[in-house]
């Protein structure tokens, strides 16, 4: 099946060629899966203080983003296993049915519970149309519009950082919460319509490689035992549920170092490969993120801001990475990105310990202003070494097949970095209530420790050591 055309070249294809009318439905349905997915992951940070107001469940607040990001670390294993043994298209609508089954029940939930329900379904998607609007770019488009399609799906997270907010904000400031998801549901099914005509049917392969599925219980467990500690009142309590939970990690790591099926690559657990310094350090950037979902939150209860406002606080640290990623992905010296990996999560650390300073109760507007800007010094830290982070996994070996698994598993971490972290930002919110203001600043300055562990291991990541 080689190629042979004279217009293979990838620096031939224009973004004209792309949204042209050959194409234009193709490129809807890929970024619009991603920009569905990220869309609601920064509409729920903004519209949940007010939901919780309505049907209860405060404590669960975190519960809603770990649900979430659990199932979609389950189901981001299975992305590429659904488009080799069913195709695109029909990946595609498999896709779509939990995320759009988990968005009805999530409009129309009672209590909190029930919304944890939704958002755990709504995760499969999720998951699987965040892995799809990549996977599916080979089969879908000739090689030379390869890269413009890379770009077009990944400025759909940026979409959704200023979507999200707006949207869940504006439904949320008018009472009408529920509308917000109906509305998701309603582009879901646009999307739906369109996947027919839009991708290939056929399956490109056989699938034989076997799914990891008691690692990924294993490591769900470790993530839900994190989030029932945050739940619980007695002290004694939490520390045994997060011991236990240590356990279950070690177990996982255990399990993976000697099972032939395994959620991350194999050199993964070697002594002389980095690559698990690079993990982990993208997994510690991932977890920082998580300041994002619980700032709303914070917003609304220290500051009186409308749902709205509180909604845009919640995506300065987007903001952050994502206008200096656009920066720091221009630097090439070695020595220079080296720097850059470290200081990373330093800058993350900065930006979030001058924010958990300065929180406090009826908080006025320059102290929202300096809470903005601090978060997105934050997000300016994960924005200068992610990209670095990334380019070092995929040279972390010189096996090609080696370095494609190494490459697949990035999604997998840091949607585990996120599971973790929204687990983990529950125990510490919870563990500084009933003070708003006490909350606040356990949650920043937990995640700043955490940045600061992650120069450390940054400082590990360098192939040459």
């Amino acid at each position: 099946m080689a190629t042979t055309h004279a217009d293979a070249a990838p620096a031939s294809g224009t973004f004209r060629e792309l949204l042209g009318p050959g194409r234009f439905a193709t490129s809807f349905v890929l970024a619009g899966g991603v920009a569905l997915h990220a869309t609601n992951l920064f509409l729920t940070t903004s519209l949940l203080p007010t939901a919780i107001s309505e049907i209860g469940g405060e404590r669960l607040y975190a519960w809603s983003s770990t649900a979430f990001m659990i199932t979609s670390v389950i189901a981001s294993m299975f992305v590429s296993r659904l488009v080799a043994g069913r195709g695109p298209r029909m990946a595609y609508l498999i896709a779509l049915v939990p995320f759009l089954a988990g968005t009805v029940v999530a409009a129309l939930s009672p209590t909190m519970v029930v919304m944890l329900v939704g958002r755990g379904v709504q995760g499969v998607g999720g998951g699987l149309l965040a892995g799809l609007g990549y996977a599916v770019i080979q089969a879908a488009y000739p090689e030379r519009l390869w890269a413009k399609a890379t770009a077009l799906v990944s400025a759909m997270w940026g979409f959704g950082t200023l979507a999200g907010p707006a949207i869940g904000g504006a439904f949320a400031q008018f009472g009408a919460w529920r509308l917000a998801f109906w509305l998701l549901a309603v582009l879901g099914v646009a999307i739906a319509l369109i996947v027919p005509r839009a991708l290939p049917r056929s399956a490109q392969a056989e699938v034989s490689e076997p799914v990891p599925f008691l690692s990924l219980i294993v490591l769900a467990s470790a993530a839900a035992l994190i989030s029932v500690a945050s739940v619980l009142s007695d002290l004694v309590w939490v520390a045994v549920t997060i011991a236990v939970a240590l356990v279950v990690i070690a177990w996982f790591i255990r399990r993976e170092r000697h099972s032939a099926v395994r959620v991350l690559p194999a050199s993964t657990y070697s002594a002389s490969s980095p690559l698990k310094w690079m993990y982990l350090s993208i997994g510690i950037l991932a977890i920082g993120t998580v300041s994002e979902a619980f700032a709303p939150l914070f917003g609304q209860r220290l500051a009186g801001l409308e749902p709205l406002v509180a909604g845009f606080l919640g995506a300065a640290v987007s903001v952050g990475w994502s206008v200096t990623m656009l920066f720091s992905s221009n630097a090439t010296r070695p020595a220079t990105l080296r720097r850059m990996r470290i200081a990373g999560p330093a800058i993350l650390a900065a930006g979030l310990i001058v924010t958990g300073l300065f929180q406090q109760q009826d908080a006025g507007p320059w102290l929202v202003v300096v809470w903005f800007v601090a978060l997105a010094v934050a997000g300016a830290g994960i924005g200068i070494a992610f990209p670095h982070q990334l380019v070092a996994v995929m040279g972390s070996t010189s096996d090609p097949v080696e370095a494609g698994k190494a490459s697949a598993g990035i999604n997998t971490v840091e949607l585990i970095g996120l599971s973790f972290g929204s687990a983990l930002g529950g125990l510490l919110v919870n563990l500084g209530a009933p003070s708003m203001e006490r909350s606040a600043q356990f949650l920043l300055f937990g995640l700043a420790v955490i940045a600061v562990i992650g120069v450390f291991v940054a400082r590990r990541t360098d192939p040459v050591r």
